[in-house]
C-alpha cells in the first residue's frame, strides 16, 4: 500500500534513484510474522516487495511495531495564561521526564473526544462546557516512521474555564501534575519530540501575539 500521498508534481521534483527501485508503483507486502505481543504494542517482521523500472522486485525486511494511535495535549488556562505540565517515569530514558498529557485513542474514538478523556483521567481537568474550550489541531505525526506506524495526533486545548474531579490512573501509572507560567514552562527539559512540537508550535503562537 502507498501511504506517501504524493502528487506528481512532487513525484517529479525527484530524481531516479540508482539501484533501480521505482518509487511510483506501490510496495507489495508478501507476508507477515509476529515477533511479539504486549499489552500496549506488537512487533511484526515483515517481507516487502519493491517495484523495480525493470520490471523486477526487490525483497526488504522490515520489523514495524505496531502500536495504537495516541494524543498529545498542550492544556492552556487562558484566564490565568498557565499551562498544564506531567511529570512520570519513562522506561525509554531510564528515569522521571517532563512532559504534557497524553494517552492512546480508544477503537473508533475521535481524536478530540480522546484528548478530553485522557485529560480528565491523568489530571482530572474537565472543561467548565461545551463553549468553555476550544481544540487547536497542532499536527499529525508518526512518531518514528521508520519502525513504527504510532500516529500521534499533537493539539492544544484553550480552556476558559474547567473544574478538577477525582483522576483515574491505570494501576502501573503514576504522574504528578502543576500549572505552569509559560516562562517556567520553557525552561522544562522536555525531550519528547511530540510534546516539544506543541511547545514550539505555541511559542510561534505567542510570538504572534494570540494568546
Amino acid at each position: 500500500m502507498n501511504r506517501s500521498g504524493a502528487t506528481g508534481n512532487q513525484r517529479r521534483l525527484f530524481t531516479a534513484g540508482t539501484d533501480g527501485v521505482d518509487m511510483d508503483i506501490p510496495v507489495d507486502e508478501l507476508g507477515s510474522r509476529t515477533l511479539f505481543k504486549g499489552p500496549i504494542f506488537t512487533i511484526e517482521d515483515k517481507r516487502i516487495a519493491l517495484a523495480r523500472i525493470d520490471g523486477g522486485r526487490t525483497v526488504i525486511r522490515r520489523q514495524l511495531v505496531h502500536h495504537a494511535p495516541c494524543v498529545v495535549m498542550l492544556a492552556h488556562d487562558t484566564a490565568r495564561d498557565l499551562y498544564l505540565v506531567e511529570r512520570e517515569y519513562r522506561v525509554g530514558v531510564g528515569g522521571y521526564t517532563f512532559g504534557l498529557p497524553a494517552g492512546f485513542i480508544d477503537a473508533g474514538e475521535d481524536p478530540k473526544a480522546a484528548a478530553l478523556r485522557e485529560l480528565r483521567e491523568e489530571t482530572g481537568v474537565v472543561p467548565g462546557g461545551p463553549q468553555a474550550y476550544r481544540i487547536e489541531p497542532v499536527a499529525d505525526c508518526y512518531s518514528s516512521e521508520g519502525m513504527s506506524d504510532e500516529l500521534v495526533h499533537i493539539m492544544v486545548v484553550r480552556l476558559d474555564s474547567w473544574t478538577q474531579v477525582q483522576t483515574r490512573f491505570d494501576p502501573d501509572e503514576h504522574v504528578q501534575s502543576a500549572w505552569l507560567e509559560w516562562s517556567a514552562l520553557r525552561t522544562l527539559p522536555i525531550t519528547a519530540s511530540n510534546a516539544v512540537i506543541a511547545v514550539q508550535s505555541e511559542a510561534l503562537h505567542r510570538l504572534a501575539g494570540v494568546h
